[in-house]
Parts: structure tokens; sequence; C-alpha cells
């Protein structure tokens, strides 16, 4: 997991697809996108703009992806991030869905980082993470990157 500014994306950049996703969320228009998917390099690389209410963490599982990694960038907002190593999860609420990418625990986060506007925080497939914690709306980008090139 990493927790980073924006301006310090181009320490990223050896990782493969990293630069082209930096690139993407350094737009100067990306709080005027609408919500929706916006392909950066077809199935490989893509964002999901999303404005979305918050939610208690009693009501929220953590989830893991095993295809992808997050990037997940705040526009507005402040959403708490829960954390906890994949492999202390103890409590998977269901099998890993292929198909959506992802699985849910019950565990309860390790650790929990408040992500504010012009913050992001990077999620690996190691990486149980629990976003969308916050009294407020949330206005978000979340980057997909395959683990896979």
């Amino acid at each position: 997991m990493i927790l980073d500014l924006l301006d310090n994306a181009h320490r990223y950049d050896s990782y493969i697809g990293f630069a082209q996703a930096f690139e993407f969320l350094s737009h100067a228009d990306l709080k005027q996108l609408p919500v929706g998917k916006y392909e950066i390099d077809g199935d490989r690389i893509y964002a999901m703009v999303a404005h979305e209410p918050g939610r208690k963490s009693e009501d929220a599982l953590l989830e893991t992806h095993e295809k992808y990694i997050d990037i997940q960038f705040i526009l507005a907002g402040t959403d708490t991030m829960g954390w906890k190593p994949k492999s202390l999860c103890r409590q998977p609420t269901q099998g890993y869905d292929p198909k959506a990418d992802i699985q849910f625990f019950a565990d309860r986060p390790d650790a929990w980082i408040a992500v504010t506007g012009g913050a992001f925080a990077i999620f690996f497939p190691e990486d149980a993470h629990m976003p969308l914690i916050s009294p407020d709306q949330i206005h978000k980008v979340v980057v997909k990157i395959a683990v896979t090139p």
C-alpha cells in the first residue's frame, strides 16, 4: 500500500502502466468528467470516476483484487480507507469472483488512512482495503492497472 500526493506521482513511473495512469489523473478537467468508466489502455488500464456517499465502517467489508492494482485518487472529500494485509484476513464472506475481480472479507482493518483531495492510495493484490468510509460525499477516480501486461 502506498499513500502519496499527485505531485510525487513521477516516482512511480517505473511500475508498468503507472505513467499512463498518472498522466490521466493529471488532466486539469478531471473534476468535470461524468461518473463512469474511461479506457486508458483497453482493459489493461482504465479509470472509473465516482461521486458517492460515504459509508460507516461497520457497514463495509474489506476487499481484495487479484488481477488489478488500484490507484484511488481523491478529488473532493476525505476517504478514510481501512487496510490489512490479505495474508492476515481470516473471514472471507465469499470466494473470489474472477469476473468482478473481487473478494470480500469481514475482518476489521489493521490501519486507517485518511486520504484527502489531491492524494492517492495504491493497493496491490496483497492489500485488503476498505474504501468509501466517510460521513460525506466522496468524489474520486479509481485507476485499475492489470497486474500482468
